[in-house]
């Protein structure tokens, strides 16, 4: 609904796992945010190798969050046809006018975020909103487009308001780290890899 603070966790979620829900928890309540929509991408282009059939990992998505009305798993990328995070948040804001989007990443991501398509125009489209994971909170710092949007930076203190505040605007909040993480998973054999599985 118009003026609703949705997060926006993409990812391969190639499986879905606890860590998942452990962010997704952390950005609701941090980020005072109304709902997370968990957009399990179709394929991620800077990974080599291609995920697990999307409906096999959009069904684990669901059954991992199952009883929470504020997380909504789906598969919305691959319905519009967009791979580029821009172009996603771009059909976004035409198909749900007034909704207040946040984008939401570990900081392992925002380490290499620079590598993302136009991921300047992302910074100025939509707040961001960046989630401490293990190993790269000190990395994330300093990444180039922490660097490069250092004066849109909300301090640690006023996440709450990140959603109402007009991009270019983010904010990284240290957690609880959470150790869970889908490479391990898939390393074990504890999930089918390649997009035929």
């Amino acid at each position: 609904m118009p003026g609703q603070r949705v997060g926006l966790l993409g990812g391969s979620f190639d499986p879905p796992h606890a860590g998942h829900l452990h962010i997704t928890r952390a950005a609701l309540a941090r980020f005072g945010l109304d709902r997370i929509w968990w957009l399990v991408s179709p394929g991620n282009p800077l990974k080599a190798r291609g995920p697990a059939a999307i409906g096999a990992r959009v069904a684990a998505a669901r059954a991992l969050i199952s009883g929470n009305g504020r997380v909504v798993v789906t598969d919305l990328e691959a319905r519009l046809g967009t791979r580029a995070t821009a172009d996603t948040l771009g059909r976004l804001g035409a198909l749900y006018p007034g909704v207040r989007f946040v984008w939401l990443m570990g900081s392992d991501n925002l380490v290499q975020f620079h590598r993302w398509e136009r991921w300047r125009d992302i910074l100025n489209s939509v707040p961001v909103g960046v989630l401490a994971r293990p190993g790269s909170t000190l990395a994330a710092r300093n990444a180039v487009a922490a660097r490069a949007f250092a004066r849109a930076r909300l301090p640690e203190t006023a996440a709450r308001s990140l959603g109402r505040i007009a991009p270019p605007v983010w904010c990284m909040v240290n957690l609880p780290l959470h150790a869970a993480s889908s490479s391990a998973i898939r390393a074990r054999g504890d999930w089918p890899t390649g997009a035929n599985a």
